[in-house]
């Protein structure tokens, strides 16, 4: 049996009607908890904890990320410029990026964030030349250490196959790049394997080699504190799928870069994490109209009002989202159903099962679409992107609008 659907302790019906659909839905009460969760680890094992930018990010999220302990991890001006509209400190914030523009390098002389990882050797050289020993910038070095995740190649950030990081080869040239220049102060390194990642034995090999690093650099007198390992930890978007047991597997990691840095005669650093995913996937939830039903041979279509334009993952990684009939209760037997959105394109979202009696004007949902949804959406089509709600003890709120026709057009060039 299949029944109407809350979101947020709200009518899915009602959410449908005050917002339209395609609509992004976030839990604030399952973001609140995920929050907590990090800031309950981060307490208990001294980690430095930094949410992923990259997943999602607008003004209203930034605001309740201020409010919280965690920091962030920035990408871009478009990124910082926001979490700087909430008011985030700089000294929370973290510059990432593998191709910065100099706006944004230039960004981190100013002191608008608090560290900046470096990803190549002509970042570094930009840096030096533009940071005054008067206020030195703080970096991190990433490192590309060889290991590769088992996931999808697209959300593979480790291994030869990556372009993210030094090599191994390389790095201890780095150091000394940034030991040499004077306005950098070298504070650790920074490595991060990839995404949805569910075993943490990826994490246990690379750990040592970014320690190995880390050493090296603390024998020449580097005033070193941080060793980031990234973030990545995988969330399963079946219902009864499989999870990384979070704190069995950072407990384990707190332990080993204890034993490995007193084998290695250092202090030990502390340990820093870099979640988006883990944050607000779950807490994210995409609704969805049925446009039409029709059956193609021995498949069944369900068309829906959304698509590739405001979720390309599962184009892009096969990723599987599950979906639900929201709007109403049926007993109807469950049947296979491929939904697929209004693009130009052959924009499967899923294959599941829904009742068969699945028709036009019906609101199904995907679950699990809080992360690298909306923050990867495009005008596909000239479509305009879905408004975003928080929704959380029977109320909610609009938190993005919708794009209009208008806000599509708004940057075109008219030669009348």
């Amino acid at each position: 049996m299949s029944s109407n659907l809350a979101l947020g302790a709200v009518d899915a019906r009602e959410l449908a009607g005050v917002y339209g659909t395609p609509l992004l839905v976030i839990d604030t009460q399952e973001l609140d908890r995920t929050i907590e969760t990090f800031e309950s680890l981060a307490g208990a094992f001294d980690l430095d904890v930094c949410y992923a930018a990259k997943a999602l990010l607008f003004d209203a999220l930034a605001r309740r990320l201020v409010q919280s302990d965690l920091g962030l991890d920035v990408c871009s001006l478009g990124e910082l410029l926001t979490a700087e509209r909430a008011g985030m400190p700089a000294d929370r914030m973290v510059l990432h990026g593998c191709g910065k523009t100099t706006a944004e390098l230039q960004a981190a002389v100013d002191g608008r964030v608090g560290r900046s990882i470096v990803d190549h050797a002509e970042e570094l050289a930009e840096l030096s030349s533009r940071a005054s020993p008067a206020e030195p910038v703080d970096v991190l070095l990433r490192v590309n250490t060889g290991i590769e995740a088992h996931t999808h190649a697209y959300v593979r950030t480790g291994g030869e196959e990556s372009k993210f990081g030094f090599a191994l080869a390389d790095i201890d040239a780095a150091v000394a790049t940034v030991l040499d220049a004077r306005g950098l102060r070298l504070r650790g390194f920074h490595s991060h394997i990839g995404s949805q990642i569910f075993d943490g034995e990826s994490y246990a090999a690379s750990l040592p080699i970014v320690l190995d690093v880390y050493a090296r650099a603390c024998a020449l007198g580097a005033p070193l504190r941080d060793l980031v390992i990234g973030g990545g930890f995988g969330i399963d978007p079946r219902p009864a799928g499989e999870a990384l047991d979070l704190h069995l597997t950072i407990e384990r990691l707190v332990a080993e870069l204890a034993r490995g840095s007193a084998e290695r005669g250092i202090p030990r650093p502390r340990l820093g994490l870099e979640p988006g995913r883990a944050v607000i996937a779950a807490a994210g939830t995409s609704l969805y109209r049925v446009v039409s039903v029709k059956r193609q041979g021995s498949r069944r279509f369900a068309i829906v009002d959304g698509g590739i334009a405001d979720n390309p993952r599962p184009a892009l990684y096969d990723a599987y989202h599950h979906p639900r009939l929201a709007s109403r209760i049926s007993d109807a037997a469950m049947q296979e159903f491929t939904i697929c959105g209004r693009s130009c394109e052959n924009d499967r979202l899923v294959i599941a099962e829904l009742p068969e009696d699945l028709r036009a004007g019906d609101l199904v949902t995907l679950g699990t679409t809080g992360a690298y949804t909306y923050s990867m959406a495009s005008n596909y089509n000239r479509f305009g992107r879905p408004a975003v709600v928080f929704a959380g003890k029977g109320s909610h709120r609009l938190v993005v609008r919708r794009e209009s026709a208008e806000d599509v057009l708004r940057n075109d060039v008219v030669d009348r």
